[in-house]
């Protein structure tokens, strides 16, 4: 019998850990969340609005056998650990469990490990702690103040507007979106001209005119320019200077999101999801383990182990003139560094030597995540930046070129960074000083608007501005999707009719509370509760105190949105038909509600499989009983009885003549005698 019980969040991840622990050790799943706050109370928000916020937390449905099943385990065990993820969601779970399985203070620990290997496993125990409270408490502020903000906002945008949900974040999010496309709207293009010189291996543009900046306007003025110039170029300089071209941090979740999305096509929904494979173990040839360490984090910090194996690395295999170091990101405010950056758990797993046990999208994205942490310790790329400058009747012509002198960490990175040579000729060594074209061009351009976000953009914007967190960025991005907020243009988010309704309604009465700058705020100050610099319900009494007020307001000032009108009208009362929103999505109804309570009922569209064989004028339709379950029978029901768990093919059986139905496995019998045939 295990005398330890370990419980994690993941089943896949259960069976990995288990392998490394032994028989002293069961590892066991919750399955993600098992309890949510309940809709109980004040506004179904689940919480005392009277009482400090006092939250009331109910089973998620489906969790009470996976509770009870711990909560037997947990009396089998003479010790707990507690092993969900290393975050701050995974902290709360901890807890919920903790509370839910009425755990000992004395005979439980909090384990945490940053990757899914055996050694990071084994370490975990010899750093056992209790729960962190002020990281509980910052979880649940969070998901306190999401549901206040979701349940009340929701319920005013659902009775104002065609939309049908607000959030947090979520409304910031899209109102970026929507500032975005007025930008576009309200753009007046520009024309300029550009006019360049034509050489046999190399073009140069016109910058300067005396040395000063020039700005060709239109084609009146291009065409005085050509007509000053001579193909006749003095070679006035050319100046060379060596750069060093950096190697990139290693990704964190924002940056493997963008990354992702930019190279490899990937949504940031994609990208987390196979990440989480990723991160929970692949079945290799010997072991299940974790190929990355854990893929929600800000941090760009890589361990002194992974540091030290990966410089030795890079020695072995590429010399060491390639060997770098571990550059350090400044610390901004809202970067909790809770754990590493996202990187492979061995460097010795070459994407190739694993890319058999992967799919097509996992091998594209650990290719990704390794390179770029293996990049980021490498030696800085050397590049030779050569400027010429040209003068033709005291215009001057710009030409650039550069070479790779030391390609560095582009060795390993050069998929996925542009680093092509440009050279240009010797041009300092040109005896004559002078230099012909083969010809001089104008063309005309115009100024373009900013362009419309994709998701990488959108991303980066987000994580700049400080609002939302690394983890809910592909949730946010899906939720304005899904709402029909938002469009994917090619690729670049198009806000809808109702996104723009939904956001200018907040905006016209929660400016205040729905901008950038107070939903960073607010990202700070969760961050101060998980440090313990502040009380939790504190926060959110200062932000309800503000809030709820406002709300009131936009009830009462914020015009209620017509129901689209059909075009018909109610046969009981004359009214006129509308369109309303229902709890099962749109139905026709009078527009006379509640006086006159007439509901549109569309004819049901059945599916016809075959002619009844047992009555004349039935057709075998698809139906469903009274749990759900799908069966076929006759519609001429109750006249004709006749009814199949099976689908009819419509033949009849060779051997007695009554029908043949297909079963789920797709075996072809007689719904009476025993013939049987494969499909």
């Amino acid at each position: 019998m295990p005398k330890n019980l370990v419980i994690v969040e993941s089943p896949s991840k259960s069976k990995t850990i288990e392998k490394y622990l032994g028989k002293d050790f069961k590892v066991l799943s919750s399955k993600g969340h098992i309890r949510d706050l309940s809709t109980k109370g004040k506004f179904g928000l689940g919480v005392d609005l009277e009482d400090h916020f006092k939250p009331t937390y109910t089973t998620i449905k489906g969790k009470k056998t996976v509770i009870d099943e711990l909560k037997k385990e947990v009396k089998k065990a003479d010790f707990v650990y507690l092993a969900t993820d290393p975050d701050r969601e995974g902290e709360a779970i901890s807890w919920h469990l903790y509370d839910a399985l009425k755990l000992n203070e004395h005979n439980y620990d909090r384990i945490v490990f940053n990757e899914i290997t055996k050694k990071a496993v084994l370490d975990s125990f010899a750093h056992a702690r209790k729960i962190d409270q002020d990281l509980v408490n910052s979880q649940e502020t969070r998901r306190i103040l999401d549901r206040i903000i979701g349940f009340r906002l929701s319920k005013l945008i659902q009775s104002k507007t065609a939309g049908s949900s607000a959030g947090r974040v979520q409304s910031v999010a899209l109102k970026l979106v929507v500032d975005r496309e007025r930008e576009i709207t309200a753009f007046n293009a520009e024309e300029y001209w550009t006019i360049t010189a034509l050489f046999a291996e190399f073009d140069a543009d016109l910058c300067w005119y005396n040395h000063k900046d020039i700005k060709v306007e239109d084609e009146i003025q291009a065409n005085e320019i050509l007509a000053k110039l001579d193909k006749t170029f003095t070679i006035e300089s050319v100046e060379k200077k060596k750069r060093n071209r950096k190697a990139k941090m290693p990704f964190i979740t924002s940056t493997l999101q963008q990354e992702a999305s930019t190279k490899l096509g990937f949504s940031a929904k994609k990208t987390m999801s196979v990440a989480q494979k990723l991160y929970e173990g692949i079945s290799l040839e010997n072991e299940t383990v974790g190929l990355i360490s854990y893929m929600r984090t800000d941090s760009t910090r890589l361990s002194d182990d992974f540091i030290g194996a990966t410089l030795h690395y890079i020695e072995a295999k590429y010399g060491k003139e390639y060997i770098g170091f571990a550059r350090k990101a400044k610390k901004t405010e809202n970067v909790q560094d809770a754990h590493e950056a996202i990187r492979p758990t061995s460097i010795e797993r070459d994407p190739l030597l694993v890319r058999a046990y992967l799919s097509d999208d996992e091998y594209k994205l650990y290719r990704l995540i390794y390179y770029r942490a293996l990049a980021s310790l490498m030696k800085d790329a050397k590049t030779e930046n050569t400027t010429a400058i040209l003068d033709n009747h005291n215009y001057q012509f710009k030409a650039t070129g550069q070479i790779i002198v030391f390609d560095g960490y582009l060795k390993v990175y050069g998929d996925y960074e542009k680093a092509d040579d440009k050279i240009l000729p010797p041009l300092d060594t040109y005896q004559s000083n002078v230099i012909v074209a083969n010809e001089i061009v104008k063309e005309q351009h115009f100024t373009k608007p900013p362009a419309r976000y994709t998701e990488a953009k959108l991303i980066k914007e987000m994580e700049e501005l400080g609002i939302g967190r690394p983890s809910t960025y592909a949730t946010i991005l899906d939720n304005i999707k899904s709402r029909g907020y938002v469009n994917l243009v090619e690729k670049k988010f198009q806000p809808t009719e109702i996104g723009i309704e939904v956001t200018d309604k907040l905006q016209s009465c929660f400016d205040h509370i729905i901008n950038v700058e107070y939903t960073a705020k607010m990202e700070s100050d969760l961050d101060n509760i998980a440090e313990g610099k502040k009380v939790w319900y504190r926060t959110l009494e200062a932000f309800y105190k503000e809030f709820e007020p406002a709300l009131q307001d936009a009830f009462d000032k914020l015009k209620k949105k017509e129901p689209e009108k059909t075009g018909e009208a109610c046969p009981n009362c004359g009214s006129d038909l509308v369109i309303r929103k229902g709890r099962y999505g749109e139905f026709v109804a009078c527009s006379n509600y509640p006086e006159c309570k007439y509901i549109k009922t569309e004819p049901k569209q059945e599916m016809e499989i075959s002619k009844c064989p047992n009555c004349e004028h039935g057709m075998i339709v698809e139906k469903k009983s009274r749990r759900g379950k799908v069966f076929y029978g006759c519609n001429q029901y109750p006249t004709c009885k006749t009814a199949y768990w099976d689908k009819p093919t419509g033949e009849p059986c060779p051997t007695c003549g009554k029908a043949l139905v297909v079963t789920k496995k797709g075996i072809i019998k007689c719904s009476e005698c025993d013939y049987k045939k494969e499909a």
